[in-house]
């Protein structure tokens, strides 16, 4: 029999075009070398031109698949995505408190098409019973403004946003700067220091899924062994190769290509 991988668990939401949500999480997840578990939280109706809808679970639902999954089989790391409700995060901070593995929280607010995916109150609850857990958020420049009240403009302005989230208790803040003109920086705050993540302007507009993907791939690498530092830089690697190879679906905007690396000719 062969051996066991490390297991990675996904709280998320499902999409239906399959570019983003769970289906991104465990296409990362397979892509590298991890085992990938999921705990559905809502379901979108979503294709390449925007979300038409989402309907939440049931929180005890919500638990009873966590609670199912961790009992069971067990998790190395853990990421959350669309929770879409206060209830819900609630419900998955409950479950997750205590719990020996390290947390990627996605704060994610909108989709990559502008459709709202939360319901009111959701982010105060990400904020005072989410993040307090968590190992590493990954916010975009949009979340970062929304958690924090600030705006964002600059390098410093990603800072000053990073070390306000942190305030909220989570260890490690990344707050990723591609929606700023030029090439994108990413910034990674804790453990007292500032890693910059330079990174190279990829001129394509399929992008769907890269905040799901990218905080995916960082549990991943967590669950590998890696630390967080590491697991943030060999994250980005893989996302921007999914960028590279993202591809047109249906009318709108495609999704990345997170089988990049099997698609690569040989030789």
């Amino acid at each position: 029999m062969s051996a066991t991988p490390p297991r990675v668990l996904a709280i998320a939401g499902s999409d239906s075009g399959g570019g983003a949500g769970i289906q991104a999480d465990l296409k990362t997840m397979l892509a590298l070398g991890v085992h990938g578990m999921t705990v559905v939280c809502a379901v979108t109706a979503q294709n390449s031109v925007g979300v038409q809808g989402y309907w939440e679970l049931p929180t005890e639902a919500v638990t009873a698949q966590i609670d199912s999954v961790l009992g069971d089989i067990g998790a190395q790391a853990i990421k959350t995505g669309m929770l879409a409700s206060a209830a819900i995060v609630s419900a998955v901070a409950e479950s997750l408190a205590g719990y020996p593995a390290p947390l990627v929280v996605d704060p994610v607010a909108v989709s990559k098409h502008g459709d709202a995916l939360l319901a009111g109150g959701t982010l105060e609850a990400v904020t005072s019973r989410l993040l307090p857990l968590a190992t590493v958020v990954t916010p975009n420049l949009l979340e970062a403004e929304l958690l924090t009240g600030l705006t964002i403009t600059d390098e410093p302005g990603m800072l000053a946003a990073a070390r306000k989230i942190a305030d909220f208790g989570v260890r490690w803040v990344l707050v990723k700067g591609g929606h700023l003109p030029g090439n994108p920086v990413d910034l990674l705050v804790g453990d007292g220091q500032v890693l910059r993540f330079p990174g190279r302007r990829i001129a394509s507009r399929h992008t769907h899924g890269t905040g799901c993907t990218l905080a995916s791939a960082i549990a991943s690498h967590l669950a590998l062994g890696e630390s967080v530092p590491t697991s943030v830089e060999l994250a980005k690697e893989y996302v921007t190769g999914a960028i590279d190879g993202g591809f047109p679906l249906g009318a709108g905007i495609g999704p990345v290509d997170h089988a990049w690396r099997i698609r690569q000719p040989v030789g």
